[in-house]
Protein backbone atom coordinates (compact mmCIF):
# COMPACT_ATOMS: atom_id res chain seq x y z
CA UNK A 1 0.00 0.00 0.00
CA UNK A 2 2.94 2.76 1.09
CA UNK A 3 4.21 1.69 -2.46
CA UNK A 4 1.22 2.75 -3.99
CA UNK A 5 0.62 5.69 -2.62
CA UNK A 6 4.40 6.67 -3.18
CA UNK A 7 3.95 6.32 -6.72
CA UNK A 8 1.66 9.43 -6.03
CA UNK A 9 4.18 11.90 -5.26
CA UNK A 10 5.49 13.79 -7.77
CA UNK A 11 7.79 16.23 -8.59
CA UNK A 12 11.21 17.26 -7.20
CA UNK A 13 12.33 14.18 -4.80
CA UNK A 14 15.41 13.24 -5.86
CA UNK A 15 17.49 13.72 -2.87
CA UNK A 16 14.86 13.72 -0.53
CA UNK A 17 15.41 11.03 3.04
CA UNK A 18 13.50 8.31 3.75
CA UNK A 19 11.97 9.72 6.59
CA UNK A 20 10.78 13.10 4.53
CA UNK A 21 8.98 10.91 1.59
CA UNK A 22 6.84 8.75 4.42
CA UNK A 23 5.85 12.16 5.49
CA UNK A 24 4.68 12.79 2.31
CA UNK A 25 3.17 9.87 1.58
CA UNK A 26 1.06 10.26 5.02
CA UNK A 27 -0.71 13.48 3.66
CA UNK A 28 -3.00 10.83 1.79
CA UNK A 29 -4.25 9.95 5.03
CA UNK A 30 -5.41 13.48 6.03
CA UNK A 31 -9.12 15.05 5.60
CA UNK A 32 -8.62 18.71 5.10
CA UNK A 33 -11.77 20.63 5.60
CA UNK A 34 -13.77 22.43 3.25
CA UNK A 35 -13.72 25.64 5.59
CA UNK A 36 -10.61 27.36 5.92
CA UNK A 37 -8.55 24.60 3.67
CA UNK A 38 -6.85 23.35 6.57
CA UNK A 39 -6.77 22.48 10.23
CA UNK A 40 -4.08 24.15 12.60
CA UNK A 41 -2.10 20.78 12.56
CA UNK A 42 -1.72 20.38 8.89
CA UNK A 43 -0.75 24.17 8.34
CA UNK A 44 2.44 22.77 10.82
CA UNK A 45 2.75 19.82 9.05
CA UNK A 46 3.40 21.05 5.55
CA UNK A 47 5.37 24.03 7.07
CA UNK A 48 7.86 21.89 8.73
CA UNK A 49 7.82 19.80 6.06
CA UNK A 50 8.74 22.36 3.77
CA UNK A 51 11.19 23.81 5.48
CA UNK A 52 13.21 20.51 6.39
CA UNK A 53 12.90 20.00 2.53
CA UNK A 54 14.10 23.56 0.99
CA UNK A 55 10.91 22.73 -1.24
CA UNK A 56 7.61 24.38 -1.70
CA UNK A 57 5.24 21.29 -1.12
CA UNK A 58 1.67 21.25 -2.83
CA UNK A 59 -1.74 18.72 -2.82
CA UNK A 60 -4.33 18.30 -5.05
CA UNK A 61 -7.49 18.27 -3.09
CA UNK A 62 -11.15 17.14 -4.85
CA UNK A 63 -14.17 17.80 -3.29
CA UNK A 64 -14.64 15.46 -0.52
CA UNK A 65 -10.93 17.33 1.22
CA UNK A 66 -8.80 14.18 0.27
CA UNK A 67 -5.49 14.54 -1.68
CA UNK A 68 -5.63 13.49 -5.44
CA UNK A 69 -1.85 14.15 -5.70
CA UNK A 70 1.06 15.42 -3.80
CA UNK A 71 3.48 17.71 -5.61
CA UNK A 72 6.93 18.38 -4.21
CA UNK A 73 8.57 21.82 -6.16
CA UNK A 74 11.93 23.52 -5.64
CA UNK A 75 12.09 26.74 -3.44
CA UNK A 76 10.59 28.91 -5.90
CA UNK A 77 7.71 27.00 -7.44
CA UNK A 78 6.01 23.79 -7.89
CA UNK A 79 5.27 21.53 -11.09
CA UNK A 80 1.97 20.36 -11.95
CA UNK A 81 1.90 17.59 -14.32
CA UNK A 82 -1.01 16.12 -16.91
CA UNK A 83 -4.41 16.03 -15.03
CA UNK A 84 -6.83 13.17 -15.69
CA UNK A 85 -9.60 14.51 -17.92
CA UNK A 86 -12.12 13.01 -16.26
CA UNK A 87 -14.18 15.57 -15.15
CA UNK A 88 -13.45 17.73 -18.60
CA UNK A 89 -17.40 16.62 -19.33
CA UNK A 90 -18.79 15.90 -15.47
CA UNK A 91 -18.47 20.00 -15.06
CA UNK A 92 -17.32 23.50 -15.88
CA UNK A 93 -14.15 23.04 -13.12
CA UNK A 94 -11.88 20.39 -12.77
CA UNK A 95 -13.01 19.37 -9.17
CA UNK A 96 -9.64 20.39 -7.73
CA UNK A 97 -7.90 23.02 -5.40
CA UNK A 98 -4.12 23.33 -4.96
CA UNK A 99 -2.81 23.83 -1.69
CA UNK A 100 0.68 24.58 -1.76
CA UNK A 101 3.48 26.36 0.55
CA UNK A 102 5.67 29.20 -0.28
CA UNK A 103 9.21 29.38 1.43
CA UNK A 104 8.96 33.47 1.84
CA UNK A 105 6.68 36.15 2.21
CA UNK A 106 5.08 36.43 -1.64
CA UNK A 107 1.84 36.25 -2.67
CA UNK A 108 0.77 34.29 -5.81
CA UNK A 109 2.63 34.24 -8.63
CA UNK A 110 1.05 35.05 -11.92
CA UNK A 111 2.33 31.73 -12.54
CA UNK A 112 0.16 30.02 -9.90
CA UNK A 113 -2.87 31.83 -11.32
CA UNK A 114 -2.08 30.48 -15.06
CA UNK A 115 -2.08 27.34 -13.58
CA UNK A 116 -5.36 27.85 -11.89
CA UNK A 117 -7.01 29.03 -15.37
CA UNK A 118 -4.92 26.54 -17.45
CA UNK A 119 -5.90 23.90 -15.64
CA UNK A 120 -9.48 24.61 -14.40
CA UNK A 121 -8.93 24.30 -10.87
CA UNK A 122 -11.37 25.32 -8.20
CA UNK A 123 -9.13 27.38 -6.86
CA UNK A 124 -5.67 28.05 -5.59
CA UNK A 125 -4.28 28.74 -1.62
CA UNK A 126 -0.77 29.65 -0.69
CA UNK A 127 0.26 29.44 2.61
CA UNK A 128 3.63 31.58 3.54
CA UNK A 129 5.90 29.68 6.30
CA UNK A 130 8.55 31.04 8.32
CA UNK A 131 12.35 30.04 8.53
CA UNK A 132 11.12 27.81 11.09
CA UNK A 133 8.42 25.77 9.36
CA UNK A 134 6.21 27.89 11.26
CA UNK A 135 2.60 29.00 9.06
CA UNK A 136 2.59 32.80 8.29
CA UNK A 137 -0.25 34.23 6.37
CA UNK A 138 -2.55 32.76 2.94
CA UNK A 139 -3.30 34.40 -0.27
CA UNK A 140 -6.23 32.16 -2.00
CA UNK A 141 -7.78 32.71 -5.97
CA UNK A 142 -10.89 31.63 -7.68
CA UNK A 143 -12.01 32.57 -10.97
CA UNK A 144 -15.03 34.69 -11.74
CA UNK A 145 -18.39 34.27 -13.79
CA UNK A 146 -18.83 37.18 -16.27
CA UNK A 147 -18.84 40.65 -14.68
CA UNK A 148 -19.11 44.21 -15.82
CA UNK A 149 -15.67 44.77 -14.81
CA UNK A 150 -13.86 42.02 -17.57
CA UNK A 151 -12.23 40.73 -14.21
CA UNK A 152 -11.07 37.17 -14.63
CA UNK A 153 -9.67 35.97 -10.97
CA UNK A 154 -10.29 37.20 -7.82
CA UNK A 155 -6.99 37.16 -5.50
CA UNK A 156 -7.54 37.17 -1.71
CA UNK A 157 -5.11 38.52 1.28
CA UNK A 158 -2.73 38.36 3.16
CA UNK A 159 -4.68 36.68 5.96
CA UNK A 160 -3.47 34.91 9.14
CA UNK A 161 -3.42 31.46 8.24
CA UNK A 162 -5.50 30.36 11.25
CA UNK A 163 -8.15 33.53 10.27
CA UNK A 164 -9.58 32.22 6.88
CA UNK A 165 -13.31 31.97 7.31
CA UNK A 166 -14.17 30.66 3.80
CA UNK A 167 -15.89 27.86 2.61
CA UNK A 168 -14.04 26.37 -0.40
CA UNK A 169 -16.99 23.63 -1.10
CA UNK A 170 -19.93 26.31 -1.24
CA UNK A 171 -18.08 28.91 -2.82
CA UNK A 172 -17.25 26.78 -5.84
CA UNK A 173 -20.79 25.37 -6.12
CA UNK A 174 -21.59 29.30 -6.38
CA UNK A 175 -18.99 29.69 -8.94
CA UNK A 176 -20.25 26.94 -11.28
CA UNK A 177 -24.26 27.69 -10.38
CA UNK A 178 -23.19 31.25 -11.88
CA UNK A 179 -21.18 29.75 -15.13
CA UNK A 180 -24.01 27.49 -15.49
CA UNK A 181 -26.32 30.73 -16.17
CA UNK A 182 -24.92 30.14 -19.94
CA UNK A 183 -26.10 26.86 -20.04
CA UNK A 184 -26.09 23.58 -18.24
CA UNK A 185 -23.08 21.23 -19.81
CA UNK A 186 -20.09 21.97 -21.05
CA UNK A 187 -20.70 22.42 -25.13
CA UNK A 188 -18.82 19.57 -25.96
CA UNK A 189 -20.79 17.06 -23.12
CA UNK A 190 -23.89 19.41 -25.04
CA UNK A 191 -22.73 18.45 -28.62
CA UNK A 192 -22.40 14.86 -27.50
CA UNK A 193 -25.80 14.92 -26.88
CA UNK A 194 -26.91 16.45 -30.67
CA UNK A 195 -26.65 20.02 -29.25
CA UNK A 196 -24.71 22.67 -30.62
CA UNK A 197 -21.45 23.48 -30.01
CA UNK A 198 -20.21 26.99 -28.39
CA UNK A 199 -17.10 28.37 -30.10
CA UNK A 200 -15.11 32.11 -28.68
CA UNK A 201 -14.16 33.29 -32.14
CA UNK A 202 -10.77 35.09 -32.03
CA UNK A 203 -8.63 37.62 -34.26
CA UNK A 204 -5.10 38.16 -34.00
CA UNK A 205 -3.10 40.30 -36.20
CA UNK A 206 -1.38 43.01 -37.03
CA UNK A 207 -4.25 44.51 -39.19
CA UNK A 208 -6.66 47.71 -37.21
CA UNK A 209 -9.32 46.65 -35.43
CA UNK A 210 -12.18 47.63 -37.87
CA UNK A 211 -10.96 45.20 -40.32
CA UNK A 212 -10.77 42.42 -37.70
CA UNK A 213 -14.04 43.27 -36.89
CA UNK A 214 -15.25 43.00 -40.06
CA UNK A 215 -13.43 39.58 -41.07
CA UNK A 216 -15.21 38.02 -37.39
CA UNK A 217 -18.23 38.95 -38.98
CA UNK A 218 -17.29 36.78 -41.22
CA UNK A 219 -16.03 33.90 -39.19
CA UNK A 220 -19.12 34.20 -37.52
CA UNK A 221 -21.02 33.13 -40.57
CA UNK A 222 -18.69 30.31 -41.15
CA UNK A 223 -19.20 29.58 -37.45
CA UNK A 224 -23.01 28.88 -37.90
CA UNK A 225 -22.64 27.69 -41.72
CA UNK A 226 -20.62 25.08 -39.80
CA UNK A 227 -23.13 24.51 -37.00
CA UNK A 228 -21.22 26.57 -34.00
CA UNK A 229 -23.21 28.71 -32.15
CA UNK A 230 -21.31 32.04 -31.62
CA UNK A 231 -20.32 32.60 -27.45
CA UNK A 232 -18.59 35.80 -28.55
CA UNK A 233 -15.69 37.46 -30.24
CA UNK A 234 -11.96 38.21 -29.02
CA UNK A 235 -9.94 40.98 -31.10
CA UNK A 236 -6.04 41.60 -29.83
CA UNK A 237 -4.28 43.96 -32.33
CA UNK A 238 -0.54 43.17 -31.54
CA UNK A 239 2.78 44.00 -34.13
CA UNK A 240 4.12 40.43 -34.40
CA UNK A 241 2.06 37.57 -33.60
CA UNK A 242 4.12 34.72 -31.17
CA UNK A 243 5.20 32.36 -33.23
CA UNK A 244 4.86 29.33 -30.36
CA UNK A 245 1.05 30.26 -29.52
CA UNK A 246 0.17 33.30 -31.70
CA UNK A 247 -0.75 35.11 -28.73
CA UNK A 248 0.97 35.80 -25.08
CA UNK A 249 0.37 33.42 -22.45
CA UNK A 250 -1.55 36.58 -20.32
CA UNK A 251 -4.03 36.62 -23.11
CA UNK A 252 -4.11 33.34 -23.54
CA UNK A 253 -5.27 33.07 -19.68
CA UNK A 254 -7.56 35.56 -20.47
CA UNK A 255 -9.42 33.86 -23.55
CA UNK A 256 -9.32 30.42 -21.02
CA UNK A 257 -11.47 32.27 -18.95
CA UNK A 258 -13.44 34.14 -21.40
CA UNK A 259 -14.19 30.95 -22.93
CA UNK A 260 -15.13 29.20 -19.55
CA UNK A 261 -17.35 31.71 -18.75
CA UNK A 262 -19.20 31.75 -22.20
CA UNK A 263 -19.62 28.17 -21.98
CA UNK A 264 -17.32 27.61 -24.98
CA UNK A 265 -15.99 24.23 -25.72
CA UNK A 266 -14.37 25.79 -28.88
CA UNK A 267 -11.69 28.61 -29.75
CA UNK A 268 -11.69 29.38 -33.53
CA UNK A 269 -9.37 31.63 -34.64
CA UNK A 270 -9.74 33.29 -37.82
CA UNK A 271 -5.92 33.35 -38.79
CA UNK A 272 -4.10 29.73 -40.28
CA UNK A 273 -2.41 28.26 -37.33
CA UNK A 274 0.84 26.79 -38.06
CA UNK A 275 1.56 23.34 -37.06
CA UNK A 276 3.57 24.38 -34.17
CA UNK A 277 0.86 26.43 -33.00
CA UNK A 278 -1.86 24.95 -33.09
CA UNK A 279 0.60 21.96 -31.08
CA UNK A 280 1.31 24.35 -28.51
CA UNK A 281 -2.08 25.73 -27.89
CA UNK A 282 -3.71 22.14 -28.06
CA UNK A 283 -0.91 21.11 -24.82
CA UNK A 284 -1.67 24.38 -22.86
CA UNK A 285 -5.75 24.37 -22.90
CA UNK A 286 -7.74 21.53 -22.84
CA UNK A 287 -10.21 23.23 -25.31
CA UNK A 288 -10.48 22.36 -28.79
CA UNK A 289 -8.56 24.24 -31.23
CA UNK A 290 -9.72 25.45 -34.84
CA UNK A 291 -8.41 28.04 -37.62
CA UNK A 292 -9.86 29.52 -40.06
CA UNK A 293 -9.14 27.09 -42.64
CA UNK A 294 -10.42 24.04 -40.40
CA UNK A 295 -13.57 25.44 -40.40
CA UNK A 296 -14.34 25.98 -44.07
CA UNK A 297 -12.71 22.38 -44.82
CA UNK A 298 -15.83 21.49 -42.76
CA UNK A 299 -18.33 23.05 -44.39
CA UNK A 300 -17.03 21.81 -47.64
CA UNK A 301 -16.85 18.42 -45.93
CA UNK A 302 -20.70 19.06 -45.14
CA UNK A 303 -21.93 19.98 -48.32
CA UNK A 304 -20.39 17.52 -50.72
CA UNK A 305 -22.43 15.22 -51.97
CA UNK A 306 -21.15 14.17 -55.34
CA UNK A 307 -17.91 11.59 -55.75
CA UNK A 308 -15.75 14.49 -57.33
CA UNK A 309 -16.84 16.60 -54.33
CA UNK A 310 -15.91 13.94 -51.52
CA UNK A 311 -12.52 13.67 -53.05
CA UNK A 312 -11.65 17.18 -53.47
CA UNK A 313 -12.79 17.61 -49.54
CA UNK A 314 -10.95 14.69 -48.33
CA UNK A 315 -7.37 15.78 -50.59
CA UNK A 316 -7.70 19.38 -49.33
CA UNK A 317 -8.10 17.53 -45.15
CA UNK A 318 -5.11 15.55 -45.86
CA UNK A 319 -3.05 18.14 -47.36
CA UNK A 320 -4.03 19.90 -44.00
CA UNK A 321 -3.24 17.60 -41.69
CA UNK A 322 -0.19 16.21 -42.95
CA UNK A 323 2.54 18.77 -41.76
CA UNK A 324 0.16 18.88 -38.33
CA UNK A 325 0.55 14.70 -37.57
CA UNK A 326 3.83 15.26 -35.30
CA UNK A 327 1.70 16.16 -32.90
CA UNK A 328 0.61 14.07 -29.79
CA UNK A 329 -2.31 11.66 -29.72
CA UNK A 330 -4.58 13.79 -27.25
CA UNK A 331 -3.74 17.14 -29.07
CA UNK A 332 -4.75 15.32 -32.50
CA UNK A 333 -8.07 14.45 -31.21
CA UNK A 334 -8.79 17.63 -30.07
CA UNK A 335 -7.51 19.20 -33.72
CA UNK A 336 -9.82 17.04 -36.37
CA UNK A 337 -12.63 15.36 -34.20
CA UNK A 338 -15.78 16.85 -34.76
CA UNK A 339 -16.34 20.33 -36.23
CA UNK A 340 -13.18 20.98 -38.59
CA UNK A 341 -12.57 17.15 -38.93
CA UNK A 342 -15.72 15.23 -40.30
CA UNK A 343 -15.76 13.94 -43.86
CA UNK A 344 -14.78 11.40 -45.89
CA UNK A 345 -10.93 12.12 -45.11
CA UNK A 346 -11.73 11.73 -41.02
CA UNK A 347 -11.16 8.46 -40.77
CA UNK A 348 -7.46 8.70 -42.30
CA UNK A 349 -6.10 11.98 -40.11
CA UNK A 350 -3.96 9.91 -37.78
CA UNK A 351 -2.41 7.42 -40.18
CA UNK A 352 1.44 8.26 -40.56
CA UNK A 353 3.01 10.62 -43.54
CA UNK A 354 3.71 7.92 -45.63
CA UNK A 355 0.15 6.34 -45.39
CA UNK A 356 -1.44 9.57 -46.04
CA UNK A 357 0.79 10.70 -48.77
CA UNK A 358 -0.41 7.51 -50.72
CA UNK A 359 -3.65 8.67 -50.20
CA UNK A 360 -3.48 11.97 -51.30
CA UNK A 361 -1.76 10.17 -54.60
CA UNK A 362 -4.42 8.17 -55.00
CA UNK A 363 -6.80 10.87 -54.78
CA UNK A 364 -5.39 12.96 -57.94
CA UNK A 365 -5.02 10.11 -59.90
CA UNK A 366 -9.24 9.68 -59.40
CA UNK A 367 -9.63 13.12 -59.64
CA UNK A 368 -7.27 13.25 -63.16
CA UNK A 369 -10.04 10.65 -64.48
CA UNK A 370 -13.08 12.77 -63.32
CA UNK A 371 -11.33 15.57 -64.92
CA UNK A 372 -11.19 13.65 -68.22
CA UNK A 373 -14.61 12.86 -68.06
CA UNK A 374 -15.55 16.33 -67.79
CA UNK A 375 -13.88 17.62 -70.42
CA UNK A 376 -15.22 14.90 -72.50
CA UNK A 377 -18.78 16.54 -71.48
CA UNK A 378 -17.73 19.99 -72.09
CA UNK A 379 -16.26 18.62 -75.83
CA UNK A 380 -19.75 17.27 -76.32
CA UNK A 381 -21.58 20.60 -75.61
CA UNK A 382 -19.08 22.39 -77.49
CA UNK A 383 -20.03 20.50 -80.50
CA UNK A 384 -23.53 21.03 -80.40
CA UNK A 385 -22.86 24.80 -80.60
CA UNK A 386 -23.89 26.17 -77.08
CA UNK A 387 -22.40 28.90 -75.67
CA UNK A 388 -21.55 28.08 -71.72
CA UNK A 389 -22.30 31.14 -68.98
CA UNK A 390 -21.00 30.32 -65.59
CA UNK A 391 -22.46 32.10 -62.51
CA UNK A 392 -18.98 33.55 -60.08
CA UNK A 393 -18.71 35.25 -57.15
CA UNK A 394 -18.68 35.90 -53.51
CA UNK A 395 -19.94 32.78 -51.68
CA UNK A 396 -23.61 33.42 -50.60
CA UNK A 397 -24.62 36.15 -52.65
CA UNK A 398 -27.42 34.02 -53.98
CA UNK A 399 -25.95 32.52 -57.64
CA UNK A 400 -27.71 29.02 -56.66
CA UNK A 401 -31.14 31.45 -56.20
CA UNK A 402 -30.76 33.16 -59.44
CA UNK A 403 -30.11 29.64 -61.28
CA UNK A 404 -33.23 28.53 -59.90
CA UNK A 405 -35.70 31.46 -60.63
CA UNK A 406 -33.74 31.74 -64.61
CA UNK A 407 -33.76 28.04 -65.65
CA UNK A 408 -36.71 27.45 -63.16
CA UNK A 409 -35.13 24.49 -61.53
CA UNK A 410 -34.64 23.53 -58.12
CA UNK A 411 -31.10 23.35 -56.63
CA UNK A 412 -30.04 23.90 -53.09
CA UNK A 413 -30.07 26.99 -52.14
CA UNK A 414 -29.47 28.31 -48.10
CA UNK A 415 -28.93 31.60 -46.38
CA UNK A 416 -25.45 29.93 -45.43
CA UNK A 417 -22.09 30.12 -46.68
CA UNK A 418 -20.78 27.32 -49.65
CA UNK A 419 -24.28 25.95 -49.66
CA UNK A 420 -23.08 24.76 -53.12
CA UNK A 421 -20.17 22.85 -53.74
CA UNK A 422 -19.98 20.54 -56.91
CA UNK A 423 -21.50 22.72 -59.91
CA UNK A 424 -24.74 22.77 -61.31
CA UNK A 425 -25.41 22.87 -65.06
CA UNK A 426 -28.44 23.53 -66.76
CA UNK A 427 -30.18 25.09 -69.66
CA UNK A 428 -31.24 28.28 -70.41
CA UNK A 429 -33.60 29.27 -72.96
CA UNK A 430 -35.16 32.28 -74.93
CA UNK A 431 -37.62 33.24 -76.37
CA UNK A 432 -35.84 33.29 -79.70
CA UNK A 433 -35.38 29.66 -79.97
CA UNK A 434 -31.69 30.14 -78.38
CA UNK A 435 -30.19 28.70 -75.08
CA UNK A 436 -26.91 28.17 -73.30
CA UNK A 437 -25.44 26.21 -70.61
CA UNK A 438 -25.78 28.23 -66.73
CA UNK A 439 -23.36 26.64 -64.79
CA UNK A 440 -23.51 27.37 -61.00
CA UNK A 441 -19.70 27.30 -59.11
CA UNK A 442 -18.72 27.08 -55.81
CA UNK A 443 -18.65 30.70 -54.20
CA UNK A 444 -15.23 32.74 -53.52
CA UNK A 445 -13.82 33.51 -50.24
CA UNK A 446 -11.42 35.93 -48.84
CA UNK A 447 -7.93 33.85 -48.16
CA UNK A 448 -9.08 31.25 -49.42
CA UNK A 449 -6.39 28.08 -48.31
CA UNK A 450 -4.22 26.67 -50.65
CA UNK A 451 -5.31 23.33 -50.05
CA UNK A 452 -8.73 24.09 -51.19
CA UNK A 453 -7.67 26.27 -54.54
CA UNK A 454 -5.40 22.88 -55.74
CA UNK A 455 -8.09 20.40 -54.46
CA UNK A 456 -10.99 22.18 -56.16
CA UNK A 457 -9.28 23.00 -59.39
CA UNK A 458 -11.20 20.52 -61.21
CA UNK A 459 -14.66 22.33 -60.24
CA UNK A 460 -13.45 25.64 -61.13
CA UNK A 461 -12.08 24.03 -64.68
CA UNK A 462 -15.90 24.69 -65.78
CA UNK A 463 -14.83 28.36 -65.58
CA UNK A 464 -11.96 27.79 -68.18
CA UNK A 465 -14.24 26.81 -71.07
CA UNK A 466 -17.10 29.34 -70.10
CA UNK A 467 -18.06 32.44 -72.96
CA UNK A 468 -19.28 34.37 -70.41
CA UNK A 469 -19.07 35.37 -66.25
CA UNK A 470 -21.74 36.36 -64.84
CA UNK A 471 -20.43 38.02 -61.31
CA UNK A 472 -22.88 37.61 -58.71
CA UNK A 473 -23.17 40.36 -55.54
CA UNK A 474 -25.00 40.79 -52.85
CA UNK A 475 -25.64 44.87 -53.31
CA UNK A 476 -26.60 45.25 -49.56
CA UNK A 477 -23.60 43.79 -48.27
CA UNK A 478 -21.28 46.19 -46.52
CA UNK A 479 -18.63 44.79 -48.05
CA UNK A 480 -19.62 44.62 -51.18
CA UNK A 481 -16.46 46.16 -52.78
CA UNK A 482 -14.28 44.39 -51.04
CA UNK A 483 -15.78 41.11 -52.01
CA UNK A 484 -15.97 42.28 -55.98
CA UNK A 485 -12.53 43.07 -55.38
CA UNK A 486 -11.68 39.67 -54.17
CA UNK A 487 -13.37 38.06 -56.68
CA UNK A 488 -11.77 39.61 -59.49
CA UNK A 489 -8.56 39.32 -57.28
CA UNK A 490 -9.01 35.29 -57.27
CA UNK A 491 -10.03 35.56 -61.40
CA UNK A 492 -7.00 37.02 -62.35
CA UNK A 493 -5.17 34.16 -60.00
CA UNK A 494 -6.50 31.69 -62.33
CA UNK A 495 -6.09 33.39 -65.38
CA UNK A 496 -9.55 33.80 -65.95
CA UNK A 497 -10.01 37.55 -65.63
CA UNK A 498 -9.96 38.11 -69.97
CA UNK A 499 -13.07 36.69 -70.06
CA UNK A 500 -16.12 38.70 -70.72
CA UNK A 501 -18.58 39.31 -67.66
CA UNK A 502 -21.18 40.63 -66.33
CA UNK A 503 -21.58 42.43 -62.97
CA UNK A 504 -25.20 41.36 -60.96
CA UNK A 505 -26.03 43.41 -58.05
CA UNK A 506 -28.60 41.04 -56.62
CA UNK A 507 -30.81 41.66 -53.41
CA UNK A 508 -31.20 45.19 -55.23
CA UNK A 509 -35.07 44.71 -53.18
CA UNK A 510 -33.05 45.30 -50.03
CA UNK A 511 -31.77 48.71 -51.17
CA UNK A 512 -33.03 51.98 -50.12
CA UNK A 513 -33.03 54.86 -52.37
CA UNK A 514 -30.27 56.62 -51.19
CA UNK A 515 -27.97 53.11 -51.27
CA UNK A 516 -28.87 52.20 -54.63
CA UNK A 517 -28.02 55.71 -55.52
CA UNK A 518 -24.26 55.39 -53.90
CA UNK A 519 -23.91 51.69 -55.61
CA UNK A 520 -24.91 52.76 -59.23
CA UNK A 521 -22.35 55.59 -58.75
CA UNK A 522 -19.64 53.08 -58.18
CA UNK A 523 -20.44 50.58 -60.34
CA UNK A 524 -22.59 52.30 -63.00
CA UNK A 525 -22.08 49.06 -65.85
CA UNK A 526 -23.82 46.74 -62.81
CA UNK A 527 -27.48 45.29 -63.65
CA UNK A 528 -29.31 45.55 -60.84
CA UNK A 529 -31.76 42.52 -59.89
CA UNK A 530 -33.14 40.41 -57.31
CA UNK A 531 -32.89 36.56 -57.92
CA UNK A 532 -36.36 35.51 -55.85
CA UNK A 533 -38.39 38.00 -58.55
CA UNK A 534 -38.56 36.78 -61.81
CA UNK A 535 -39.80 40.00 -63.18
CA UNK A 536 -36.59 41.70 -61.94
CA UNK A 537 -34.25 39.46 -64.53
CA UNK A 538 -35.56 41.07 -67.58
CA UNK A 539 -32.43 43.25 -67.80
CA UNK A 540 -29.96 40.08 -66.74
CA UNK A 541 -31.65 38.23 -69.41
CA UNK A 542 -31.47 41.02 -72.34
CA UNK A 543 -27.63 41.48 -71.10
CA UNK A 544 -26.75 37.65 -70.77
CA UNK A 545 -28.77 37.15 -74.34
CA UNK A 546 -26.81 39.94 -76.11
CA UNK A 547 -23.24 38.79 -75.14
CA UNK A 548 -23.79 35.01 -75.82
CA UNK A 549 -25.43 35.76 -79.10
CA UNK A 550 -23.81 39.13 -80.76
CA UNK A 551 -26.50 40.66 -83.29
CA UNK A 552 -29.31 38.74 -81.55
CA UNK A 553 -32.62 41.22 -82.11
CA UNK A 554 -34.20 41.37 -78.97
CA UNK A 555 -37.51 42.34 -80.69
Amino acid sequence: MERVIAQKVQGNTQGLKPSQLKMLTRLYNRKYPAVGGMTTEQAHELGLLSVSTGRQIGLLIDRKGSPEMVLVGDARGIYIPELPRSRRFAGRLRGLRLLHTHLSKEALSQEDLMDMVFLRLDGIMALTVDGAGQPMNVYYAHLLPPNPDGRTSEVVGPLPWHRVEVDFEAQVEALEEELAREGTTLAAEGAAKGETERALLVSVAITAKAEQETSLLELAELARTAGLENAGTVIQRLRQANSKTIMGKGKLAELEVRALQENAGLIVFDQELTPSQMRNLGNITERKILDRTQLILDIFAQHATTRSGKLQVEMAQLQYTLPRLSGSGHTLSRLMGGIGGRGPGETKLETDRRRVRERITRIKKELEELRKQRKATRLRRSKAGLPVAALVGYTNTGKSTLLNTLTASKVLAENKLFATLDPTTRRLRFPMERELILTDTVGFIRHLPDELKEAFRATLEELEVADLLIHVTDAGHPELENHVQAVEDILREMELHEIPRLLVLNKWDRLNVEQRELVQNIYPEAIPACALNRASLRDLADAICLRAFPGVDLG
